[in-house]
């Protein structure tokens, strides 16, 4: 089973904002997903997504690919979480 991390569409017309899922490669976009691990609101300015970082770094452990937009968002979220950190 082929399994990613990528962005599942809500919200209304011209206004949306993405769950970042894991799900089966051959899902549809907004179908049924294993897991939710984060939220993404690209109309927000600032910080604008919320990770789960320990259960992201699982399932990528477990063989999961993120999509290329969750992978810039985790890059973003371990620099945040190091900044908080130090």
């Amino acid at each position: 089973m082929a399994v990613r991390i990528r962005l599942k569409r809500m919200g209304a017309l011209k206004d949306p904002f993405f769950r970042v899922v894991v799900a089966d490669k051959h899902s549809p976009r907004d179908g049924k997903f294993i897991e939710e691990i984060g939220t993404y609101n690209p109309k927000n300015k600032g910080i604008n997504f919320q990770i789960d970082l320990e259960r992201a770094n699982y399932w990528i452990s477990q063989g999961a690919v993120p999509s290329d937009t969750v992978r810039s968002l985790l890059k973003k979220a371990q620099k945040t979480a190091a900044a908080a950190a130090a």
